[in-house]
């Protein structure tokens, strides 16, 4: 079967999210005053309880910090051999579990890697052989718990950061860099490229990319790229600072997005700026405003602005740091990472179905929430948020109830000693690129640095993740 999940429990959710209350609009629910009474931050509820070490089934080191009940194994380490002889790629990133059929999972992978490394899959699979990102492909059997096969899919890109899974089984994969042929600089670092950067690529589910962009989808800081699936349409989300659009791509025919088709960005009535000062359980009406030239993925001053620039010009509403996307019926979820008074994120909710925008969720302090990245709706209900803030602290997964309750689901305590050559502390890792098995046993996610993906699996509850 294809890797349309079931029935996700989603009409409780949509139906509690969007009664959002006073309490709710400040991060704190009833049960959410009496529980941080009790020491937890501000906004805080308890979810599946206190976390504590729990060791990897693969290494035997305590890497993750879960509730009781739970376990995980590692795999996909960087720097180790995959299926095909070639060698695990750095920098996991986002993922989607594109296919399951049985026992069996088929999983895409990016990896972020910003060009410092050599091309890990020169040949067919590499867009630009003078670029060191792209994905890989994971075999995973859920019956074994285990990884049974590993493959690179898509190579010579730059900064594969999130993406999408499609319901015909592949996997959107965008870069978050806007590079022009030639001698470009990236963080500081001297880039020469072959082909320009910024795009879109298309993962099959078997067999190698195309290795070709999707230029339709435009040129920028891409994030995430989910699909619709009633309409075909393709939303977008642009990691841009300090100002950012959300997208919408028309295309001319469905899911044959190398045909091309129209580039849209939101515009929120009344509401130009959403960066801040923004109520939680606030709707607004959408409008779509188009962006005529998604290719000037460059601005006049030299910027990764093209895009949201003409689509500003055309009265189109500014975010801050889109990042995580994930679509749910007709509810498309997305992170502003540092959006929000406190700066600290927000949880937008787009629906399909009637043209309309509302703020889910607005992290009232740093110590509550600080900068969601990648969020996906669990089967079991609730959102679950994975960190990337700049704080040097352990980063987190984050469960977020129907009900505007936040909770700590995991804690990365990765510190290696020589592990696969890794040694240090690694524990501000970011979290990226989680999914569920459509049955709701397993959650996939990665841990950025050093680099590897880890499996999930415990006492789920209803109405948590």
């Amino acid at each position: 079967m294809s890797a349309v999940h079931p029935a996700l429990d989603r009409r409780r959710f949509l139906k509690l999210s969007g009664a959002a209350t006073a309490a709710t609009a400040l991060g704190l629910a009833p049960v959410g005053r009496l529980l941080a009474q009790a020491g937890l931050p501000r906004g805080r509820v308890e979810g599946y309880g206190p976390l504590a070490p729990v060791a990897d089934l693969a290494t035997g080191l305590p890497l993750l910090m879960l509730p009781a009940g739970f376990s995980y194994r590692s795999f996909g380490w960087t720097g180790t051999p995959m299926s095909d002889g070639l060698v695990t790629p750095s920098h996991h990133d986002g993922m989607g579990v594109v296919h399951a059929e049985g026992d069996r999972l088929v999983l895409v992978r990016n990896h972020e890697c910003e060009g410092t490394q050599a091309n890990f899959a020169p040949g067919p699979l590499s867009y630009d052989d003078s670029a060191d990102g792209g994905t890989t492909t994971l075999v995973f059997d859920a019956a074994r718990g285990a990884l049974v096969e590993a493959r690179a899919s898509l190579s010579g890109t730059i900064r594969n950061c999130a993406g999408g899974i499609t319901p015909w089984g592949s996997w959107l994969s965008c870069e978050e860099a806007v590079l022009a042929v030639g001698e470009n600089q990236l963080f500081g670092r001297a880039l020469h490229t072959r082909e320009p950067h910024g795009y879109v690529f298309e993962v099959p589910l078997d067999g190698p990319a195309r290795a070709r962009p999707l230029l339709a989808m435009g040129q920028r800081l891409h994030e995430a790229a989910v699909v619709h699936a009633a309409s075909g349409d393709v939303f977008l989300t642009e990691d841009n600072d300090p100002v950012a659009g959300f997208y919408r791509f028309v295309p001319a025919t469905r899911g044959r997005f190398e045909r091309g088709g129209r580039l849209w960005m939101l515009k929120a009535l009344g509401a130009p700026d959403l960066r801040r000062g923004r109520r939680v359980g606030e709707r607004f009406a959408v409008e779509w405003v188009p962006v005529d030239a998604p290719e000037q993925g460059i601005g006049p001053a030299g910027e990764p602005d093209g895009n949201v620039l003409q689509g500003l010009a055309g009265g189109g509403s500014a975010f801050v740091r889109l990042e995580g996307c994930y679509a749910a019926g007709d509810t498309v979820w997305f992170t502003s990472t540092s959006g929000g008074d406190a700066g600290a994120g927000q949880v937008w909710a787009y629906d399909a179905a009637n043209n309309s925008l509302r703020l889910a969720y607005e992290s009232p302090a740093q110590e509550t929430l600080y900068y969601p990245d990648n969020v996906v709706l669990s089967p079991h209900g609730g959102l679950l948020l994975c960190q990337d803030s700049y704080r040097r602290e352990p980063q987190s997964l984050f469960g977020l109830t129907a009900d505007g309750g936040l909770f700590e689901f995991a804690r990365n305590a990765t510190r290696l000693d020589g592990l696969h050559g890794f040694v240090g502390d690694f524990s501000n890792s970011e979290w990226a690129g989680a999914c569920f098995s459509p049955d709701g046993r397993w959650l996939f996610v990665n841990l950025y640095t050093p680099g590897f993906t880890v499996a999930i699996t415990g006492p789920w509850r209803k109405g948590l993740v």
